[in-house]
């Protein structure tokens, strides 16, 4: 972990502000869209194509805006001495309070009418919900999960998590990968954990429009979530399960993983996601990819299985300006039982000999380490084993489980433990 201070207001220093001249009306009402419980990024979205006349730096300036009143909303009202301000006053708060914009240019910008423009609250927020912006019951709980990483864990919460690739070893290697990009005119650099992983530097790129996605040569995937893939060790000629696959970004890493041979199954109860992962197992070079419409019967026999299962997503708040402020507190407690479940199920699965993965990506021992103690007592032919014994870090380790978080390793939040079932 860093020990050099982190500031995640920094880069709010650096966004073309005065590109919101003569956009008031248009902003603040995006802005109370976004307090009112529409997801930020559909509003800026609807907002953006409503006015395609804005130009670049206007539309950059106009995101920052909406996005960081989302997300600052609890210490912007903390500055203003209210929690009800209306938007004009909040965007005032976060040009002049955080920004550091001259308080006669933001009031000029937010439209916060005429006269001398509000008076901040002077100092620190006395509280950690305040000064991270957070709802009291997740920053308690953050605290209780962390203790005194709490801080620094909410701190990079608060500014966007990096786009991340990862290289399709069936189409191409890392390096081979960057070279190609770089002739794309997209820098990047690799990541520090899985050896699948590049982080783009500079200006986000039109993905969608590189020849090399189409090509297959890539999929956009956090580091952390990679190395829920590669943990589960997958080599070729095995029957590998995928039992929570979603859209498939970690089965598609499966299949990599087994040079596109054996047995690779994917089952999820949306059926929706299930067809999407068959498009883009197409686009990967994947054509062993067996989607299964209905849950998988005990006694499969699988050599691995990986349950990335429901939760709470806690992991993943910075990939969302506003997502801390839909999330009920019930979401803490809701999932563990059918986590249970799920990994129950899943332990039926795997042959003797074989091995088990049980991932989340949140923060929360209930749905983390207390559900695999829990199946490990009922389950006493299931022990735990160390992640990625030979190459993952030991810094991607706790208590014998992997876990990876945004202060510690730049990553989203992710948990995994991983479990061999006796031979006997």
């Amino acid at each position: 972990m860093s020990t050099v201070p982190f500031d995640p207001l920094s880069r709010l220093h650096s966004q073309p502000w005065s590109s919101l001249a003569g956009l008031v009306s248009v902003t603040s009402e995006a802005i109370a869209q976004v307090l009112a419980g529409s997801p930020a990024e559909r509003v800026l979205d609807r907002t953006l194509r409503d006015h395609r006349h804005l130009s670049r730096e206007q539309r950059q300036a106009l995101k920052e805006a909406v996005f960081n009143v989302g997300l600052w909303r609890r210490r912007l009202g903390f500055l203003l001495g209210r929690e009800d301000a209306t938007p004009p006053f909040l965007l005032y708060a976060l040009l002049h309070g955080l920004a550091g914009v001259p308080a006669s240019e933001a009031a000029a910008l937010s439209g916060v009418g005429e006269g001398p423009p509000p008076v901040l609250t002077p100092g620190e927020a006395p509280t950690l919900a305040l000064r991270a912006s957070l709802p009291d019951w997740l920053a308690d709980h953050f605290a209780r999960e962390l203790g005194p990483e709490a801080e620094a864990f909410c701190a990079h919460l608060n500014v966007p998590g990096p786009i991340t690739l990862r290289a399709n070893p069936l189409r191409t290697s890392r390096d081979a990968l960057a070279e190609r990009l770089r002739s794309e005119g997209v820098s990047t650099r690799p990541g520090p954990w899985s050896p699948l992983a590049l982080h783009i530097e500079g200006p986000r790129p039109n993905l969608y429009g590189l020849p090399s996605l189409r090509e297959g040569l890539f999929e956009v995937q956090d580091e952390g979530s990679q190395l829920l893939g590669l943990v589960v060790e997958a080599r070729p000629g095995e029957t590998v399960l995928d039992l929570c696959a979603g859209a498939g970004g970690k089965t598609l890493l499966l299949g990599a993983e087994m040079k596109d041979s054996g047995r690779l199954l994917a089952y999820d109860p949306d059926p929706e996601r299930l067809d999407r992962l068959l498009q883009r197992s197409a686009r990967a070079g994947l054509a062993r990819v067996q989607v299964l419409r209905t849950r998988p019967p005990a006694g499969l026999g699988a050599d691995r299985v990986l349950v990335d299962t429901p939760c709470s997503e806690l992991g993943s708040l910075r990939r969302g300006p506003d997502q801390r402020f839909r999330i009920q507190p019930d979401a803490l407690t809701r999932f563990p039982p059918l986590q249970r479940d799920i990994l129950s199920h899943a332990g039926d699965l795997v042959r003797p000999g074989g091995r088990l993965v049980y991932a989340t990506c949140t923060v929360n021992r209930a749905e983390n380490e207390d559900v695999v103690h829990a199946f490990l007592a009922s389950r006493p032919d299931f022990q735990l084993v160390r992640p990625g014994a030979g190459w993952l870090s030991e810094a991607c380790i706790r208590d014998g489980c992997l876990f990876v978080a945004p202060h510690r390793h730049g990553t989203d939040a992710f948990f995994a433990a991983v479990m061999e079932r006796s031979a006997g």
